[in-house]
């Protein structure tokens, strides 16, 4: 029997500030013992985005005692832990310096390993830490950030099928429920105006439908609502429902014609009968879940999605990712550089290139 694993995780990529105390039982248990995040919503509100000073401003605030609170819920002390893992990158790199140099503090204070978990990967492992999902999968990566499909082979295993070419998908989001006067974050602001709108009213652009290949490109989705919105002049709540109807149908069409080019390469490289994972923060957008387990169906793959607070930023899923890695005996040492980029697959430009 295999002996189980408590491990403390730190998230400060961004916005959020996170901790986590996650335990690995004996297989298959597996507990989340405290997970706690303490938004940055209100600060980064009157900007309508996020700013990187005022991030890692609060995360030196809050780290501390967000950590300490952790561990009480968790019944557990320092010498308790099998490790530590914090977010290594990529993400603004400020909040990123915060959350490691805290994380290596702990762990050459308390003789612990030290696990840099890519942040992209936190998002890639989370479905494993509640749902029995083995190796090999396919994932839908979408968050305000990234927007990526990547074949999920094995711990640190990535290849990617396709990323956005300019804006992420939660970009297009953020961007377009400022241009409706919406509010920030954009992703939940769109969906609830959209409920009662009709999504035929305005003809978006579909950017690369169609086309070969599993890249995305919503730049020009985005230009696009933008003179719309210019050539309706003053909106009333009508116009924009049907604005965010019509901007959430566009790029769920793109998400779903790009995801079945992605099935398409994965089913003849891995077969049927794998799963369909959908991760980051627009994973939870309740018209493209039911969707892409519509694809899923057609591929023969399974539909899995994490549990809503382990799509959004978290610490639970880089103390998990922390856990996988530890148990493969992959460490870093206290000289790990933050990196404010970091690709999972980092062969993918020279495949696209050659």
């Amino acid at each position: 029997m295999v002996a189980a694993m408590l491990v403390l995780g730190i998230e400060t990529s961004c916005d959020e500030t996170a901790a986590a105390v996650v335990e690995d039982a004996a297989a298959p248990e597996k507990r989340i013992r405290a997970s706690l995040v303490l938004s940055q919503l209100a600060e980064h509100r009157p900007y309508g985005g996020v700013v990187p000073e005022i991030a890692a401003r609060a995360h030196l605030e809050h780290l501390d005692g967000l950590i300490a609170q952790a561990l009480r819920e968790a019944g557990a002390g320092f010498g308790d832990l099998a490790g530590v893992a914090a977010t290594g990158g990529p993400g603004l790199i400020g909040g990123v310096m915060v959350g490691i140099m805290e994380a290596k503090a702990i762990a050459y204070a308390r003789g612990l390993p030290f696990v840099a978990v890519n942040h992209l990967e936190g998002h890639a492992l989370s479905v494993r830490l509640t749902d029995d999902v083995p190796f090999p999968y396919l994932l839908l990566l979408v968050s305000g950030g990234h927007c990526q499909l990547l074949a999920v082979e094995g711990v640190g295993t990535y290849r990617r099928l396709g990323t956005t070419i300019d804006d992420a998908v939660g970009e297009c989001f953020d961007k377009g429920a400022k241009l409706l006067g919406l509010g920030y974050p954009g992703g939940p602001a769109i969906e609830r105006a959209a409920r009662t709108g009709n999504a035929a009213r305005f003809p978006l652009p579909r950017p690369l439908i169609g086309r070969p290949g599993c890249d995305f490109s919503f730049s020009g989705l985005k230009t696009a609502l933008a003179e719309t919105v210019r050539r309706a002049g003053p909106l009333d709540e009508r116009m924009r429902a049907d604005l965010a109807a019509s901007l959430q149908a566009a790029i769920v069409d793109c998400l779903l014609d790009r995801g079945a080019h992605a099935a398409a390469q994965f089913t003849a490289r891995h077969g049927r009968g794998h799963a369909l994972v959908a991760a980051g923060g627009v994973a939870a957008n309740a018209v493209l879940r039911p969707r892409l387990a519509q694809l899923a169906a057609e591929w023969g793959l399974r539909f899995v999605v994490p549990p809503a607070d382990l799509c959004t930023d978290n610490a639970a899923m880089i103390a998990w990712a922390g856990i996988e890695r530890l148990r493969l005996g992959l460490t870093d040492p206290l000289d790990f550089a933050p990196r404010p980029r970091w690709p999972l697959d980092p062969a993918a430009a020279l495949r696209r290139a050659s």
